[in-house]
């Protein structure tokens, strides 16, 4: 079947005219506008690496980006795990990088190892809530927002040679649905190459039995989906990071010197890290970010706007706008703010007639008692007015009795004084 046929076959399915052009018209340009703009504002990569303290975090870092990054040596002493941020301007030809690097720190080192996971949980979700919250502003500025969700996780896995640690699924289980899993063999000079195949397939395996996800790399399109498939069957990457320079021959290349030889980082026979960084920047580092965006975020998001009341159809199973869900939370919001009203309405009534009823009671029981200290009162004030008159009547019949003594007592002297004179 030729173009031509194809087309008409497509049209008849689409119901679109394809019409060819007769001549240049230019836009044929916009990928390349597309590429110049993109160079112009810069690019973003945010990593999380997860691992216990000197496991080889900061060294890959280093060793990837091929560059002195800098970080402080962590203690093996921390009560709680926690998370060290890290943003770096980095500029490889006329291609600028922010590049935002978190780690663990003190991950590992707890007695009770049970929680070790959830600030790396929390973390994640604070960047995605973050994010939406600049997504339902009425005034959105990502022009100037600097986009700090988690692009992949570069999970370092000790190596024991054994199995994977309950602590590493636990993590993996939690943030497996939030995060690009990328599942690393830290140290993979200190396991011999038969040794760390079993542990690569027991990795695998456990990783599978436990429904853990890790990141794929995709196969959909053409010019990377040969290398990305083989890849996929390198899970997980053995690596060994180092900026040291050792001499090999005539070539002065990064590695380490041990008795028995060298290790050359960049050999893809001695471990796997170049495999790791033409994977993770330059073939895969934008399917990261979009799977970041369009399955991460967006299982994120759409969970939380369920939680708030929010879907796509209503009870009827009909397309509803976002404004008509908005609407009708509003309105239940309002109607259910006028029915507390009138319950702590009614409840303030309620009470107040309690303060009533027992205001009332307190009062008529003061009157009574008023009432029966006045009867009380007026019985005491009739007793002393009849105890007055009784004492008054005394002090009268008292005075009678003083002046009939006195009357008498005069007669007598008189009577003596008459005697006395007769006599002489």
């Amino acid at each position: 079947m030729d173009l031509e046929s194809i087309m008409l076959s497509k049209q008849r399915e689409d119901n679109i005219r394809y019409l060819s052009m007769f001549g240049h018209f230019g836009f044929e340009c916009l990928p390349h506008q597309l590429v110049n703009r993109s160079i112009e504002k810069g690019f973003s990569f945010n990593i999380l690496c997860v691992g216990e303290t000197g496991i080889g975090k900061s060294t890959l870092i280093d060793t990837l980006f091929n560059t002195n990054l800098k970080d402080n040596i962590s203690s093996h002493f921390y009560s709680n795990v926690e998370l060290k941020i890290h943003t770096y301007e980095l500029q490889e030809s006329n291609v600028q990088l922010k590049l935002t690097v978190v780690k663990t720190v003190g991950y590992g080192d707890q007695i009770n190892k049970e929680s070790s996971y959830q600030p790396i949980v929390d973390y994640i979700d604070a960047q995605f809530e973050a994010y939406l919250q600049e997504e339902l502003k009425i005034k959105r500025s990502f022009a100037d927002y600097h986009d700090s969700r988690i692009h992949v996780c570069l999970y370092f896995i000790s190596p024991t040679g054994h199995s994977l640690k309950s602590l590493d699924l636990l993590t993996m289980k939690n943030i497996g649905s939030k995060v690009n899993i990328i599942p690393l063999i830290a140290k993979a000079d200190t396991i011999s190459k038969n040794d760390l195949q079993k542990f690569k397939c027991k990795i695998m395996s456990e990783l599978v039995s436990n429904d853990i996800q890790i990141y794929q790399f995709p196969t959909d399109d053409e010019t990377t989906a040969e290398v990305n498939s083989s890849m996929n069957g390198h899970f997980p990457f053995a690596v060994v990071g180092s900026m040291d320079e050792v001499k090999v021959g005539k070539r002065i290349v990064r590695g380490r010197q041990y008795p028995w030889g060298i290790l050359q980082v960049e050999n893809e026979n001695h471990c796997d890290f170049v495999k790791l960084r033409d994977m993770l920047l330059c073939t895969n580092m934008e399917d990261l970010k979009e799977q970041t965006h369009s399955q991460h975020y967006e299982w994120y998001r759409c969970c939380k706007l369920q939680k708030i009341g929010f879907t796509d159809v209503g009870p009827d199973n009909q397309p509803v706008s976002f404004q008509e869900i908005y609407e009708g939370k509003r309105q239940k919001f309002y109607d259910q703010c006028h029915r507390i009203e009138e319950e702590l309405k009614q409840k303030f009534i309620q009470r107040i007639k309690e303060k009533e009823m027992t205001f009332q009671e307190a009062e008529k029981e003061l009157q009574d008692k008023f009432e029966h200290l006045k009867k009380v009162q007026q019985e005491e004030t009739i007793k002393l007015e009849e105890e007055k008159r009784q004492l008054e009547e005394e002090i009268r019949n008292f005075y009678k009795m003083k002046v009939s003594f006195e009357t008498l007592q005069a007669q007598g002297c008189s009577n003596i004084k008459k005697d006395k004179d007769r006599k002489k």
